[in-house]
């Protein structure tokens, strides 16, 4: 009778284990499948924010752009030149450079165009090639990583690069710069 009574406790007993591990892994599998659904939720929620704010900031954007394009051209109450309408380009040779730091470990390699007025400031940008390149090296060389590595950074940096060049012009002047390569190591 006590090896009935043993027999009787082990059957029980197994039904029980089946049915707690059973429980473990169904536990396990509907946290694995909470786990999946809030992360594709934050990611949906990440990603989908970005196009929303940029949506409702593209307005403001553009007409940061144009304020830029009109302040860079020299335009200040015209409209904005369409693509079309896009001057000669006086292509310049690369420039590396070191730029600004504490260890000195950061390079600029730049290559860019030089939107200009017409020919006769080509044949001017030719005679004065190598104050323009001292020019151009000195105000990149004085770049931090810090100041360079976003796109205001780059708007400035054309900007400062327009505005120091057609200081020293005579036969027209720059209307834009363009970087054709910009790369930082």
């Amino acid at each position: 009778m006590a090896e009935e009574e043993t027999q009787e406790v082990q059957e029980s007993s197994t039904p029980q284990k089946k049915s707690s591990s059973s429980l473990m892994l169904i536990i396990v599998i509907v946290m694995l499948i909470l786990v999946i659904l809030v992360g594709a939720v934050a990611f949906i929620l990440m990603s989908g924010g970005d196009d929303d704010s940029a949506a409702r900031n593209a307005p403001e954007i553009q007409e940061k752009q144009v304020n830029s394009m009109q302040r860079s051209s020299g335009n200040s109450g015209g409209s904005v030149r369409p693509f079309t309408e896009i001057g000669l380009m006086f292509p310049m040779d690369t420039f590396t450079v070191n730029l600004l730091s504490d260890s000195g470990r950061r390079y600029l390699k730049v290559e860019m165009n030089l939107e200009i007025d017409g020919e006769e400031l080509a044949a001017e940008l030719d005679n004065k090639k190598a104050v323009i390149r001292d020019i151009i090296i000195r105000l990149l060389s004085s770049k931090s990583l810090d100041e360079i590595s976003t796109a205001k950074g780059k708007d400035k940096l054309k900007e400062q690069i327009t505005d120091q060049l057609n200081m020293r012009l005579r036969d027209g002047h720059i209307n834009n710069v363009y970087f054709t390569e910009f790369v930082i190591q």
